[in-house]
Protein backbone atom coordinates (compact mmCIF):
# COMPACT_ATOMS: atom_id res chain seq x y z
CA UNK A 1 0.00 0.00 0.00
CA UNK A 2 2.63 2.64 1.35
CA UNK A 3 5.42 0.90 -1.03
CA UNK A 4 7.85 3.70 -2.45
CA UNK A 5 6.00 6.78 -0.69
CA UNK A 6 8.00 9.69 1.42
CA UNK A 7 6.58 10.06 4.82
CA UNK A 8 8.17 12.63 7.30
CA UNK A 9 7.27 12.07 10.68
CA UNK A 10 7.01 14.23 13.16
CA UNK A 11 7.41 13.83 16.42
CA UNK A 12 6.67 16.41 19.82
CA UNK A 13 7.12 16.05 23.06
CA UNK A 14 4.47 13.80 24.68
CA UNK A 15 4.78 10.51 26.59
CA UNK A 16 2.76 9.15 22.84
CA UNK A 17 6.19 9.45 21.38
CA UNK A 18 6.94 6.18 22.30
CA UNK A 19 4.51 4.77 19.78
CA UNK A 20 6.38 6.73 17.02
CA UNK A 21 9.28 3.94 17.39
CA UNK A 22 6.25 1.21 16.48
CA UNK A 23 4.66 3.63 13.66
CA UNK A 24 8.43 3.81 12.13
CA UNK A 25 8.57 -0.12 12.13
CA UNK A 26 5.09 -0.76 10.29
CA UNK A 27 6.08 1.98 7.75
CA UNK A 28 9.13 0.65 6.96
CA UNK A 29 7.71 -2.77 6.64
CA UNK A 30 5.31 -1.48 4.38
CA UNK A 31 8.00 -0.75 2.11
CA UNK A 32 7.88 3.39 2.51
CA UNK A 33 10.58 5.66 3.14
CA UNK A 34 10.70 7.60 6.58
CA UNK A 35 12.84 10.61 7.34
CA UNK A 36 12.17 12.06 11.12
CA UNK A 37 12.28 15.06 12.72
CA UNK A 38 11.66 15.77 16.69
CA UNK A 39 11.24 18.61 18.57
CA UNK A 40 13.38 18.66 21.68
CA UNK A 41 10.61 17.92 23.82
CA UNK A 42 10.39 14.95 21.72
CA UNK A 43 13.87 13.74 22.33
CA UNK A 44 13.27 13.20 26.24
CA UNK A 45 10.96 10.12 25.48
CA UNK A 46 12.24 8.28 22.93
CA UNK A 47 15.81 8.30 21.59
CA UNK A 48 16.60 9.75 18.24
CA UNK A 49 19.21 6.83 17.68
CA UNK A 50 16.34 4.44 17.68
CA UNK A 51 14.51 6.57 15.39
CA UNK A 52 17.37 7.14 13.13
CA UNK A 53 18.16 3.08 13.60
CA UNK A 54 14.53 1.82 12.58
CA UNK A 55 14.50 4.57 9.83
CA UNK A 56 17.86 4.12 8.13
CA UNK A 57 17.93 8.00 7.89
CA UNK A 58 19.49 10.94 10.43
CA UNK A 59 17.09 12.24 12.74
CA UNK A 60 16.44 15.89 12.48
CA UNK A 61 15.75 18.02 15.70
CA UNK A 62 17.59 21.20 14.84
CA UNK A 63 17.48 23.72 12.09
CA UNK A 64 21.55 23.79 12.46
CA UNK A 65 24.03 21.90 13.90
CA UNK A 66 27.47 21.21 14.40
CA UNK A 67 27.39 19.46 10.81
CA UNK A 68 25.85 22.59 9.30
CA UNK A 69 22.48 23.71 7.97
CA UNK A 70 19.77 21.68 7.81
CA UNK A 71 17.21 22.37 4.66
CA UNK A 72 13.66 22.52 5.81
CA UNK A 73 12.06 23.09 2.48
CA UNK A 74 14.08 20.43 0.97
CA UNK A 75 12.06 18.26 3.36
CA UNK A 76 8.67 19.76 2.99
CA UNK A 77 9.13 19.09 -0.66
CA UNK A 78 10.61 16.08 -0.63
CA UNK A 79 7.44 14.35 1.29
CA UNK A 80 4.44 12.78 -0.03
CA UNK A 81 3.04 13.12 3.66
CA UNK A 82 4.26 14.94 6.27
CA UNK A 83 2.71 13.23 9.58
CA UNK A 84 3.16 14.38 13.30
CA UNK A 85 2.18 11.36 15.63
CA UNK A 86 2.05 12.25 18.46
CA UNK A 87 1.36 16.34 18.48
CA UNK A 88 0.99 18.04 21.38
CA UNK A 89 -1.03 21.14 22.77
CA UNK A 90 1.72 23.72 22.28
CA UNK A 91 2.84 22.42 18.68
CA UNK A 92 -1.00 22.71 17.55
CA UNK A 93 -0.98 26.08 19.19
CA UNK A 94 2.21 26.95 17.12
CA UNK A 95 1.15 25.53 13.82
CA UNK A 96 -2.05 27.47 14.49
CA UNK A 97 -0.30 30.67 14.86
CA UNK A 98 2.02 30.07 12.14
CA UNK A 99 4.79 29.89 14.48
CA UNK A 100 8.45 28.76 13.09
CA UNK A 101 10.66 28.60 16.45
CA UNK A 102 11.66 24.54 15.51
CA UNK A 103 12.40 22.52 12.81
CA UNK A 104 9.24 20.48 12.85
CA UNK A 105 7.21 24.10 12.84
CA UNK A 106 9.27 25.62 10.10
CA UNK A 107 8.81 22.14 7.91
CA UNK A 108 5.42 22.28 8.24
CA UNK A 109 5.09 25.98 6.84
CA UNK A 110 7.02 24.75 4.23
CA UNK A 111 5.66 21.03 3.01
CA UNK A 112 3.85 21.27 0.21
CA UNK A 113 2.06 17.87 0.83
CA UNK A 114 -0.70 16.65 2.95
CA UNK A 115 -0.10 17.34 6.50
CA UNK A 116 -1.77 15.29 9.13
CA UNK A 117 -1.97 15.09 13.29
CA UNK A 118 -2.27 13.15 15.31
CA UNK A 119 -3.17 14.72 18.78
CA UNK A 120 -2.01 13.46 22.34
CA UNK A 121 -2.74 15.32 25.57
CA UNK A 122 -4.94 15.07 28.55
CA UNK A 123 -8.42 14.75 28.70
CA UNK A 124 -9.23 18.74 29.64
CA UNK A 125 -6.18 19.74 27.69
CA UNK A 126 -8.56 18.01 24.51
CA UNK A 127 -11.63 19.65 25.85
CA UNK A 128 -10.05 23.15 26.53
CA UNK A 129 -12.07 26.01 23.98
CA UNK A 130 -8.31 27.27 23.23
CA UNK A 131 -7.27 23.59 21.82
CA UNK A 132 -10.47 22.98 19.94
CA UNK A 133 -10.36 26.75 18.42
CA UNK A 134 -6.84 25.71 17.33
CA UNK A 135 -7.60 22.09 15.23
CA UNK A 136 -10.59 24.29 13.95
CA UNK A 137 -7.95 27.01 12.12
CA UNK A 138 -5.89 23.44 11.36
CA UNK A 139 -8.55 22.07 9.78
CA UNK A 140 -9.47 25.13 7.57
CA UNK A 141 -5.70 25.60 6.94
CA UNK A 142 -6.53 21.96 5.44
CA UNK A 143 -4.78 20.15 8.10
CA UNK A 144 -6.29 16.57 8.59
CA UNK A 145 -6.67 15.33 12.35
CA UNK A 146 -6.91 12.03 13.06
CA UNK A 147 -9.39 11.57 15.88
CA UNK A 148 -7.82 10.96 19.57
CA UNK A 149 -9.25 7.88 21.43
CA UNK A 150 -11.28 7.10 24.87
CA UNK A 151 -9.26 5.63 27.48
CA UNK A 152 -6.74 5.67 30.12
CA UNK A 153 -4.54 8.67 29.62
CA UNK A 154 -0.92 9.19 31.71
CA UNK A 155 -2.19 11.49 34.24
CA UNK A 156 -4.30 8.90 35.64
CA UNK A 157 -7.64 10.32 34.33
CA UNK A 158 -10.18 8.61 31.67
CA UNK A 159 -11.43 10.33 28.41
CA UNK A 160 -10.68 11.50 25.18
CA UNK A 161 -6.83 12.36 24.48
CA UNK A 162 -5.30 9.15 23.49
CA UNK A 163 -3.04 9.49 20.20
CA UNK A 164 -4.37 6.56 17.91
CA UNK A 165 -2.52 3.59 17.70
CA UNK A 166 0.15 2.88 15.20
CA UNK A 167 -1.76 0.35 13.36
CA UNK A 168 -5.01 2.92 12.78
CA UNK A 169 -2.63 5.36 11.63
CA UNK A 170 -0.82 3.60 8.93
CA UNK A 171 -4.57 2.49 7.85
CA UNK A 172 -5.39 5.98 8.13
CA UNK A 173 -1.99 6.87 5.14
CA UNK A 174 -2.28 3.89 3.44
CA UNK A 175 -6.03 4.80 2.98
CA UNK A 176 -5.24 8.87 2.17
CA UNK A 177 -1.81 7.87 0.20
CA UNK A 178 -4.03 4.66 -2.05
CA UNK A 179 -6.76 6.48 -4.15
CA UNK A 180 -9.72 4.62 -5.25
CA UNK A 181 -12.42 7.10 -6.38
CA UNK A 182 -13.40 7.87 -9.66
CA UNK A 183 -10.97 9.86 -10.03
CA UNK A 184 -7.75 8.02 -10.12
CA UNK A 185 -6.50 7.24 -13.09
CA UNK A 186 -8.44 9.80 -15.17
CA UNK A 187 -6.42 12.63 -16.94
CA UNK A 188 -7.56 16.46 -15.93
CA UNK A 189 -5.70 19.20 -17.87
CA UNK A 190 -5.19 21.91 -15.32
CA UNK A 191 -4.44 25.77 -16.41
CA UNK A 192 -2.81 28.06 -13.94
CA UNK A 193 -1.29 31.34 -13.68
CA UNK A 194 -1.48 34.51 -15.81
CA UNK A 195 -0.17 35.32 -19.28
CA UNK A 196 1.98 37.85 -20.28
CA UNK A 197 1.38 39.55 -23.68
CA UNK A 198 5.07 41.51 -24.90
CA UNK A 199 4.85 44.64 -26.02
CA UNK A 200 8.72 44.91 -26.56
CA UNK A 201 11.39 42.53 -25.12
CA UNK A 202 10.95 44.16 -21.73
CA UNK A 203 7.60 45.30 -21.09
CA UNK A 204 4.52 42.78 -21.54
CA UNK A 205 0.43 43.41 -20.58
CA UNK A 206 -0.34 40.70 -17.32
CA UNK A 207 -2.67 40.80 -14.45
CA UNK A 208 -1.71 40.03 -10.90
CA UNK A 209 -3.04 36.09 -11.26
CA UNK A 210 -0.44 34.24 -8.47
CA UNK A 211 -1.46 31.13 -10.10
CA UNK A 212 -1.90 29.73 -6.62
CA UNK A 213 -5.78 28.48 -7.36
CA UNK A 214 -4.75 26.17 -10.14
CA UNK A 215 -1.77 24.99 -7.86
CA UNK A 216 -3.74 23.92 -5.39
CA UNK A 217 -6.46 22.30 -7.63
CA UNK A 218 -3.74 20.30 -9.55
CA UNK A 219 -2.43 19.03 -6.18
CA UNK A 220 -6.03 18.09 -4.97
CA UNK A 221 -6.59 15.94 -8.26
CA UNK A 222 -3.00 13.99 -7.29
CA UNK A 223 -4.28 13.27 -4.16
CA UNK A 224 -7.45 11.45 -5.61
CA UNK A 225 -4.74 9.61 -8.24
CA UNK A 226 -5.66 11.73 -10.88
CA UNK A 227 -2.78 12.48 -13.66
CA UNK A 228 -2.76 16.21 -14.13
CA UNK A 229 -1.06 17.99 -16.94
CA UNK A 230 -0.62 21.60 -15.15
CA UNK A 231 -0.24 24.19 -18.39
CA UNK A 232 1.05 27.51 -16.07
CA UNK A 233 1.47 30.60 -17.11
CA UNK A 234 4.47 32.74 -15.92
CA UNK A 235 4.95 32.97 -11.96
CA UNK A 236 6.97 32.28 -8.93
CA UNK A 237 5.78 29.29 -7.35
CA UNK A 238 7.81 26.63 -6.01
CA UNK A 239 6.99 23.42 -7.42
CA UNK A 240 6.85 19.95 -5.96
CA UNK A 241 7.48 16.98 -8.32
CA UNK A 242 5.23 14.30 -8.36
CA UNK A 243 5.10 11.15 -10.74
CA UNK A 244 1.30 11.75 -12.12
CA UNK A 245 2.16 15.36 -12.47
CA UNK A 246 3.30 17.02 -16.01
CA UNK A 247 3.68 20.57 -15.97
CA UNK A 248 3.99 22.41 -19.38
CA UNK A 249 5.51 25.97 -18.80
CA UNK A 250 3.94 28.83 -21.30
CA UNK A 251 4.36 32.42 -21.14
CA UNK A 252 1.15 33.77 -23.57
CA UNK A 253 -2.26 32.96 -24.63
CA UNK A 254 -1.57 31.87 -27.96
CA UNK A 255 0.81 29.66 -25.84
CA UNK A 256 -1.44 28.41 -23.75
CA UNK A 257 -4.29 28.13 -26.11
CA UNK A 258 -1.93 25.47 -28.19
CA UNK A 259 -0.95 23.28 -25.24
CA UNK A 260 -4.26 23.43 -24.10
CA UNK A 261 -6.02 21.88 -26.99
CA UNK A 262 -3.27 19.34 -27.98
CA UNK A 263 -4.04 17.77 -24.44
CA UNK A 264 -7.07 18.01 -24.27
CA UNK A 265 -8.44 14.89 -26.34
CA UNK A 266 -6.69 12.85 -24.13
CA UNK A 267 -8.39 14.07 -21.46
CA UNK A 268 -11.69 13.58 -19.12
CA UNK A 269 -11.48 16.48 -17.74
CA UNK A 270 -10.58 20.48 -18.14
CA UNK A 271 -10.00 23.01 -14.90
CA UNK A 272 -9.40 26.41 -16.59
CA UNK A 273 -8.22 28.24 -13.54
CA UNK A 274 -6.39 30.57 -15.56
CA UNK A 275 -6.06 33.95 -15.67
CA UNK A 276 -5.85 34.45 -19.90
CA UNK A 277 -5.14 37.34 -20.94
CA UNK A 278 -8.44 38.85 -23.45
CA UNK A 279 -6.52 41.06 -25.47
CA UNK A 280 -2.86 40.90 -26.96
CA UNK A 281 -1.10 43.67 -29.06
CA UNK A 282 -1.26 43.34 -32.30
CA UNK A 283 2.10 43.42 -33.07
CA UNK A 284 5.19 42.99 -31.29
CA UNK A 285 8.47 45.54 -31.50
CA UNK A 286 11.46 43.72 -31.44
CA UNK A 287 14.01 46.18 -29.63
CA UNK A 288 12.85 48.08 -26.49
CA UNK A 289 10.39 50.99 -27.03
CA UNK A 290 12.04 54.36 -26.16
CA UNK A 291 10.25 57.16 -24.27
CA UNK A 292 9.73 59.97 -25.97
CA UNK A 293 7.36 63.12 -25.56
CA UNK A 294 4.29 61.67 -27.66
CA UNK A 295 1.64 59.43 -26.75
CA UNK A 296 2.05 55.95 -26.88
CA UNK A 297 -0.50 53.83 -28.71
CA UNK A 298 -1.03 50.41 -28.78
CA UNK A 299 -3.48 48.39 -31.38
CA UNK A 300 -4.73 45.27 -29.14
CA UNK A 301 -6.60 42.16 -30.68
CA UNK A 302 -8.70 39.63 -28.94
CA UNK A 303 -6.89 36.33 -27.78
CA UNK A 304 -8.59 32.79 -28.60
CA UNK A 305 -10.78 31.90 -25.97
CA UNK A 306 -9.48 28.92 -24.47
CA UNK A 307 -12.52 27.64 -22.49
CA UNK A 308 -14.79 28.16 -25.45
CA UNK A 309 -12.41 26.28 -27.68
CA UNK A 310 -12.11 23.17 -25.42
CA UNK A 311 -16.06 23.46 -25.05
CA UNK A 312 -17.29 23.09 -28.24
CA UNK A 313 -15.08 20.22 -28.81
CA UNK A 314 -16.26 18.27 -25.94
CA UNK A 315 -17.08 14.51 -26.24
CA UNK A 316 -19.56 12.86 -24.38
CA UNK A 317 -18.35 12.23 -21.25
CA UNK A 318 -15.72 15.12 -21.04
CA UNK A 319 -16.34 17.52 -18.50
CA UNK A 320 -15.07 21.64 -18.31
CA UNK A 321 -15.20 23.45 -15.34
CA UNK A 322 -14.38 27.72 -15.59
CA UNK A 323 -13.79 30.28 -13.56
CA UNK A 324 -15.60 33.70 -13.14
CA UNK A 325 -13.84 36.55 -11.30
CA UNK A 326 -16.52 39.33 -11.16
CA UNK A 327 -17.34 42.66 -9.43
CA UNK A 328 -20.80 43.50 -10.56
CA UNK A 329 -23.85 41.50 -10.73
CA UNK A 330 -21.57 37.83 -10.44
CA UNK A 331 -24.03 35.47 -10.59
CA UNK A 332 -25.68 36.75 -13.67
CA UNK A 333 -22.77 37.15 -15.52
CA UNK A 334 -21.52 33.57 -14.16
CA UNK A 335 -24.31 31.85 -15.58
CA UNK A 336 -23.80 33.50 -19.14
CA UNK A 337 -20.50 31.85 -18.92
CA UNK A 338 -21.44 28.69 -18.38
CA UNK A 339 -23.80 28.61 -21.42
CA UNK A 340 -21.61 30.50 -23.65
CA UNK A 341 -18.26 28.07 -22.70
CA UNK A 342 -20.56 25.30 -22.25
CA UNK A 343 -19.35 24.76 -18.87
CA UNK A 344 -20.47 21.92 -16.91
CA UNK A 345 -19.96 23.77 -13.86
CA UNK A 346 -18.23 26.95 -12.86
CA UNK A 347 -16.20 28.69 -9.69
CA UNK A 348 -17.61 32.11 -9.29
CA UNK A 349 -15.14 34.54 -7.15
CA UNK A 350 -15.85 38.25 -6.16
CA UNK A 351 -13.76 40.95 -5.59
CA UNK A 352 -15.85 42.29 -3.18
CA UNK A 353 -15.14 39.55 -0.77
CA UNK A 354 -12.23 40.43 1.16
CA UNK A 355 -9.69 37.45 1.09
CA UNK A 356 -10.92 36.31 -2.23
CA UNK A 357 -9.16 36.59 -5.46
CA UNK A 358 -5.48 37.23 -7.19
CA UNK A 359 -2.45 37.05 -4.40
CA UNK A 360 -4.28 36.04 -1.24
CA UNK A 361 -3.79 32.20 0.21
CA UNK A 362 -7.16 32.45 1.12
CA UNK A 363 -10.86 32.50 -1.54
CA UNK A 364 -14.09 32.13 -0.93
CA UNK A 365 -16.84 30.57 -4.02
CA UNK A 366 -19.68 29.53 -5.28
CA UNK A 367 -20.00 27.05 -7.79
CA UNK A 368 -22.95 27.05 -10.03
CA UNK A 369 -23.69 23.86 -12.13
CA UNK A 370 -25.25 24.03 -15.93
CA UNK A 371 -28.57 22.73 -14.27
CA UNK A 372 -29.02 25.40 -11.82
CA UNK A 373 -27.64 24.31 -8.37
CA UNK A 374 -25.71 26.54 -6.32
CA UNK A 375 -22.73 25.53 -3.54
CA UNK A 376 -22.24 28.40 -1.80
CA UNK A 377 -18.59 28.25 0.83
CA UNK A 378 -17.09 30.15 3.53
CA UNK A 379 -13.61 32.19 3.32
CA UNK A 380 -11.00 29.28 3.23
CA UNK A 381 -7.60 28.56 2.16
CA UNK A 382 -7.01 27.71 -1.43
CA UNK A 383 -6.19 24.52 -0.35
CA UNK A 384 -9.66 23.75 1.12
CA UNK A 385 -11.16 25.57 -1.63
CA UNK A 386 -9.46 23.41 -3.74
CA UNK A 387 -10.57 19.99 -1.84
CA UNK A 388 -14.47 21.53 -2.25
CA UNK A 389 -14.17 22.00 -6.15
CA UNK A 390 -12.38 18.85 -6.71
CA UNK A 391 -15.60 16.95 -4.13
CA UNK A 392 -18.07 18.58 -7.07
CA UNK A 393 -16.42 17.52 -9.92
CA UNK A 394 -16.36 13.69 -8.52
CA UNK A 395 -20.34 14.33 -7.69
CA UNK A 396 -20.71 15.58 -11.45
CA UNK A 397 -18.67 12.59 -12.72
CA UNK A 398 -20.97 9.81 -10.97
CA UNK A 399 -24.07 12.01 -12.01
CA UNK A 400 -22.45 11.87 -15.32
CA UNK A 401 -22.03 8.35 -15.02
CA UNK A 402 -25.36 7.55 -13.75
CA UNK A 403 -27.12 9.07 -16.75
Amino acid sequence: MLAGKKILLGITGSIAAYKAAFLVRLLIKEGAEVKVIMTEAGTKFVAPLTLSTLSKNPVFSSISTEEGWNNHVELGLWADLFIIAPTTTNTIAKMAAGMADNMLTVCYLSARCPVLIAPAMDVDMWHHPATQRNLTRLKQDGVKIIPVEYGELASGLTGMGRMAEPEQILQYLADLLTPSGILAGINVLVTAGPTYEEIDPVRFIGNRSSGKMGLSLAYALLRKGAKVTLILGPNHLQLASHPNLKIERVTSAAEMADRAKKAWPECRVAILAAAVADYTPASRADQKIKKNDANLHLELVRTEDIAASLGSNKEAGQITVGFALETENEIEHAQRKIKKKNFDFIVLNSLNDPGAGFQHDTNQITIITNNGEKFLFDLKSKTEVAEDIVDVLEKQMTKKQQT
